[in-house]
């Protein structure tokens, strides 16, 4: 029997895994089994839970296996052939462009999709469809820490550095991530640089397990990181440890820098995030008198509607002290999503090109649509971001018929009531999906379609390598893969051509369009990737040796300065009060994934982690009366859950946590605020105001 190499089908890691082919030990059962893969440089053989476990999604019995579309008599979703549901869907997206004009059509994609899948989804939008709006789910993970590296550097790459630097670093600061949670893997890098000699800070306001094994770790009130960040540096030039060679050579705009940090003394810092101004001096002493430092941040930092702010403060700290376009040493985001940085580079993002190229740039728009065969006065204008785009469903004026794919809003959005509500009010609701999501339920058509075993495809990790996904199996009858649906909605829309179903054929067209822009794929392969276990762009030709490290000659910027940014601390968009009184915040467990889609359908996982919880510190638990396992009521002006109590004193005496991977009355989805970043358009997930009871 032959094994496939290929890569796990959820975080950003990406980790190289080789799968087997296995007899079913029961009907509908997966017919491969997961296996280590030790010379895959990233995780060294090392999987998580979800890793291991991640063939049981490819059985029968836990997917769909054949299209549904919504009986017009019952309401009900009935199965149909294929014939049937495609004609559905192009039809109903069709009338709704007629009807309503073609802006009333919208895509929305998601951060797990291959770059072939978003790359054709892109075109699909802008060239079957044409319209301006296509976003997808990245918007709600990486948006802040691109603005803000795009502000800074010129470019944007979650990592401007291999992991493996990460490892020999004199000093990492880790913000906003639980990587023993989220990135179980991504631990060894971290071991091994305390082992090495290094210093680890973790920035968080739960003691995490990562946060267990730091130096020093600081615990900021959710939303106020900027304060810390601007505090941090402003001791960095008081004690006089601001590197000016490089600040001089290399940076420009670090006086409005300066005098921003400078109006955010310690002690101020301190009575806005809790941090001790002792606390804060020990982080400095550590980062600056290590002889190389790095600051890597996560959805913790990110995920507010400052979070752009906050991601140009942290890079601050990087370049004031020289931290910086220099080995071992730069500012870096730990993407989330399984393709969070190539999802966002070739063009399901309502302001991008693929190549990373902008759209409203005329030499942009000139190149990809010569690869496309279309004029480039055809090509529509940026479009609503994720959120917006979904709050304007069923409206005047706003999208009537939507194309979703490999998302489940339902579960994964900002105030997610509301959402549902917008979903449900779509003329038309097309799904594409691998199992019948919550998402799915609302949809008019749903079409089933094929996983990461079953198919071939292109990732980009967290460090910017472009690895290669290869089918083990075909995927059951009745299931196709996206680019077979893309390719007949295309037809079905009168696009017969430019629409290809192999991903070798896209991919090709995709490093063509992506040539001679930030996010350079022109000189990658199939073969060269499975030669050189992945290849680091941008790689403008096969003779070139790709990009593992960004910005040791020059930043990606006009001059080749990096750029400081001119900011300041302000408050989360909602503050507690007297009668939401405490602040939730949100984020992830160990044994599941986003919104829980497969992993909730996963047997091992759900056992590990079989619903949602609060947490509480014992402080607030004993004055509100509650003792662990107690159900609780939390509610926001947005909405109301009930889900156990969890009594840790890993949690801040002020705030409250919930994962949001459940659906139903724990969804914590339903409190979070929308409110969004005047910049990446990020909603604010991680801070909101909200008050617990005990349950009747």
């Amino acid at each position: 029997m032959t094994s496939t190499d290929t890569h796990c089908p959820y975080c950003a890691l990406q980790c190289g895994m080789r799968l087997r082919p296995v007899r079913p030990d029961r009907p509908g059962g997966p017919a491969v089994e997961v296996g280590e893969r030790p010379e895959f440089p990233v995780n060294r053989g090392a999987l998580c839970g979800k890793g291991r476990s991640a063939a049981a999604v490819l059985g029968r019995s836990v997917r769909l296996t054949e299209p549904l579309v919504r009986d017009v008599r019952t309401g009900t979703l009935r199965p149909a052939a294929w014939d049937e549901a495609l004609d559905r869907a192009a039809r109903g997206l069709a009338e709704a462009g007629e009807r309503y004009g073609r802006d009333a059509v919208g895509v929305f994609g998601g951060g797990g999709l291959t770059n072939e899948k978003a790359y054709l989804l892109g075109k699909f939008a802008r060239v079957a469809l044409r319209t301006p709006h296509i976003d997808y789910n990245g918007r709600f993970c990486m948006s802040s820490a691109a603005a803000g590296q795009r502000a800074a550097f010129g470019l944007d790459r979650g990592l401007p550095f291999p992991l493996e630097d990460v490892a020999r670093t004199g000093c990492l600061l880790l913000a906003g991530s639980n990587l023993a949670d989220t990135m179980p893997p991504a631990l060894r890098y971290l071991r091994a640089q305390q082992e090495a000699g290094g210093r680890l800070i973790v920035v968080d306001p739960r003691r995490t397990r990562t946060a267990e094994g730091a130096d020093l770790h600081l615990r900021p009130a959710p939303g106020t990181d900027l304060a810390l960040a601007l505090a941090l540096l402003h001791l960095v030039i008081v004690e006089g440890r601001v590197d000016e060679a490089f600040v001089a050579a290399r940076t420009t705009g670090y006086a409005h820098a300066r005098a921003a940090a400078m109006a955010h003394w310690p002690e101020r810092a301190e009575r806005i995030t809790g941090v001790p101004v002792s606390a804060m001096r020990q982080a400095v002493a550590m980062f600056c008198d290590a002889p190389s430092g790095m600051v890597l941040t996560a959805r913790g930092s990110e995920q507010h509607s400052k979070g752009t702010d906050t991601v140009g403060a942290w890079i601050n700290l990087c370049l004031a002290t020289g931290r910086a376009g220099r080995p071992l040493s730069g500012y870096g985001c730990l993407t989330g999503q399984g393709n969070g940085q190539g999802g966002r580079e070739h063009g399901q993002k309502a302001d991008q090109l693929p190549g990373y190229r902008s759209l409203t740039d005329p030499g942009a728009r000139a190149h990809v649509a010569g690869v496309w065969g279309v004029d480039p006065d055809s090509l529509p204008g940026p479009g609503r971001s994720a959120y917006e785009l979904l709050d304007s469903l069923g409206t005047d004026g706003g999208v009537r018929a939507l194309l979703l794919m490999g998302s489940n809003p339902v579960v994964s959005a900002p105030h997610a009531s509301h959402v549902t509500e917008r979903l449900g009010a779509l003329d038309h609701l097309v799904v594409c999906d691998v199992v019948r999501s919550e998402t799915a339920e609302l949809a008019d058509v749903v079409l089933p379609t094929a996983q990461w075993a079953e198919e071939d495809g292109t990732m980009t990790n967290l460090e910017g390598r472009v690895i290669l996904r290869q089918a083990a199996v075909a995927p059951p009858p009745g299931v196709r893969t996206d680019l077979a649906v893309l390719h007949a909605l295309a037809a079905q829309l009168g696009r017969d051509t430019g629409f290809p179903a192999a991903a070798g054929e896209v991919f090709d067209e995709l490093r063509a369009a992506s040539a001679g822009g930030q996010a350079d794929y022109a000189g990658i392969s199939y073969d060269r990737i499975r030669a050189e276990d992945g290849v680091f762009w941008p790689c403008p030709d096969p003779e070139h040796p790709g990009t593992p490290r960004l910005f040791l000659d020059r930043f990606a910027t006009a001059d080749g300065r990096a750029r400081f940014a001119d900011v300041s601390h302000r408050p989360a968009a909602e503050e507690p009060d007297a009668r939401y009184p405490l602040r939730l915040t949100t984020g992830r467990v160990l044994a599941q994934y986003q919104s829980g889609a497969q992993t909730r359908r996963t047997p091992e996982l759900r056992r590990a982690a079989p619903g949602p919880f609060v947490e509480l510190h014992p402080r607030l638990a004993a004055r509100l009366g509650i003792a662990d396992g107690d159900p609780v009521v939390v509610t926001s002006r947005r909405g109301r859950v009930v889900a156990p109590a969890v009594v840790t004193g890993a949690i801040r005496p002020d705030t409250v946590f919930m994962p949001f991977h459940w659906a139903g009355p724990g969804r914590a989805n339903t409190l979070t605020n929308p409110a969004l970043d005047p910049v990446s358009r990020m909603p604010e997930f991680k801070v909101c105001a909200v008050r617990v009871e005990k349950a009747a």
